[in-house]
């Protein structure tokens, strides 16, 4: 038997003044309305990306109220981020469908373009992996979160980018957020933890078919199968499905179910490199390699080999600052060699923690049973609240230290921190336990694999530790 079969895949359809029923009910009437909002965050997102292009560098005396560049920065590093990602793990990905400008810009292309056939080479899983990698790097290469120009290059050109696509491929869809946005699979798991979906019953649907009705098609902008979702990494919560066939409603559930019930039918490597290599590797060694005092001693050791092989050169060569940093006035730039150690420090850190992870995976798969690839690609997916917390704790340090340099000084911070790393392994804890139990029920087993598991955990939290409390 299935095991995944074994779990009851509907529940009983929510009463029409069902709250959450009737907010997704509010989303499909009032599409009008948020395009307005959409066009407003448009126009917002815009004129932070291209107005600091037109003013000077701030002095050392800019603060965020009275530097129109540090408010930008702020806004992007200090607030944007940071809480798209919380919220997409509290309430799905609604920041995909109601608000993101790229998405809407993208749709308007698409609606006005050329409606071209998708072709094979897009629709490529690894893109977002991938994409999210090469951002990732390049962004730390060129100091993105410090200057508006390498912003406006990463952020401005993943727009133009979303727009050509629309204007290429498809009718009114958004073939840009589906298969190619840079933070498109970071959304898609994180929206797994969401305790908010789009819940899609498929008995009231067949009735629906069976009573003869024709409502339609609906307007999927990111291209889901709606008959056939179960959970919310495509979904984009826009709710123009709300209400279709009586079938399609806006429902609670266990922030657990999705990774739990969900994640394991259909085994998604690239889900699981993203997650082990890139959320919990890359994006970890990108926010660790300025204060890392390994860096540093790498570096000096690197100066000196040089210096002895006559190779000085590469100690003083730079580049111009698309490539790398190169602001003289600030005393801020990055020599040929600086670069090289940079990109080689984030692949090192995130080959090093892939491969420590999937060895902590694969000896608990062994746990459980027989070698199967199906059960470390599930097992994997119980670490995204490790991964969702790590992230959010990079991006929101950008918050802290912002605010710390204008004389704001948030209470608690490292007392929260820790309650979060806490909260984060505990729920990985808790996934790892519900899901290994779907494979083997004996309590030794399931045990001995949340024994192995457990130095996944200490993995992950031991980079967060290093990074706020040891550097």
């Amino acid at each position: 038997m299935n095991i995944f079969n074994a779990v009851p895949s509907t529940y009983a359809a929510p009463a029409k003044s069902d709250p959450w029923r009737k907010i997704g009910d509010w989303l499909f009437r009032h599409r009008l309305h948020i395009q307005i909002a959409q066009w407003i965050v448009v126009g917002f997102y815009l004129a932070l990306l291209i107005v600091p292009l037109l003013l000077p560098l701030p002095d050392r005396t800019a603060t965020i109220w009275n530097n129109t560049i540090r408010f930008a920065q702020f806004m992007f590093w200090g607030i944007w981020w940071p809480f798209v990602i919380l919220g997409t793990a509290l309430v799905g990905r609604m920041w995909c469908g109601l608000l993101c400008p790229e998405g809407s810009l993208s749709e308007l292309a698409s609606r006005h373009g050329r409606g071209g056939a998708i072709p094979k080479w897009v629709q490529w899983s690894g893109w977002p992996t991938a994409a999210f990698a090469l951002t990732t790097l390049y962004g730390q290469m060129t100091s993105v979160y410090q200057y508006p120009k390498p912003a406006a290059l990463i952020l401005g050109g993943s727009t133009v980018a979303a727009i050509a696509v629309g204007y290429a491929y498809g009718r009114n869809k958004r073939v840009w957020c589906k298969y190619l946005c840079p933070v498109g699979g970071v959304f898609a798991l994180l929206s797994k933890l969401a305790p908010l979906h789009f819940r899609v019953d498929p008995v009231l649907w067949r009735l629906s078919q069976d009573r003869g009705e024709k409502p339609g098609a609906v307007d999927c902008a990111p291209l889901v199968a709606l008959r056939t979702m179960r959970g919310a990494s495509d979904c984009h919560m826009c709710g123009r499905c709300s209400g279709f066939r009586g079938a399609i409603t806006l429902a609670r559930r266990s922030p657990s179910h999705e990774i739990v019930h969900v994640a394991g039918v259909t085994p998604k490597p690239a889900e699981t490199v993203l997650i082990l290599a890139g959320l919990m590797g890359l994006a970890v060694g990108a926010f660790h390699w300025s204060a890392s005092p390994w860096f540093v001693t790498t570096k000096q050791a690197l100066a000196e080999f040089l210096v002895e092989a006559g190779w000085v050169g590469a100690l003083e060569i730079t580049l111009p600052w698309w490539i790398l940093t190169n602001y003289p006035q600030r005393n801020d730039v990055l020599t040929l060699a600086d670069g090289v150690l940079l990109v080689g420090y984030v692949l090192a850190t995130a080959l090093a923690v892939a491969i420590l992870l999937s060895t902590s995976l694969a000896f608990a798969v062994r746990c459980l049973g027989r070698w199967d690839i199906r059960r470390f690609h599930h097992l994997a997916q119980t670490l995204i609240p490790l991964a969702g917390a790590g992230l959010f704790l990079g991006l929101s340090a950008m918050t802290v230290t912002q605010l710390r340099s204008d004389g704001i000084i948030i209470p608690f911070v490292a007392e929260l921190r820790a309650l979060l790393l806490c909260l984060a392994t505990a729920w990985s804890a808790y996934l790892g336990w519900r899901v290994g139990g779907l494979y083997c029920p004996a309590p030794v087993a399931r045990i001995g694999a949340m024994l192995c598991l457990s130095s996944a955990w200490a993995t992950a939290v031991s980079g967060w530790v290093l990074f706020f409390w040891l550097w």
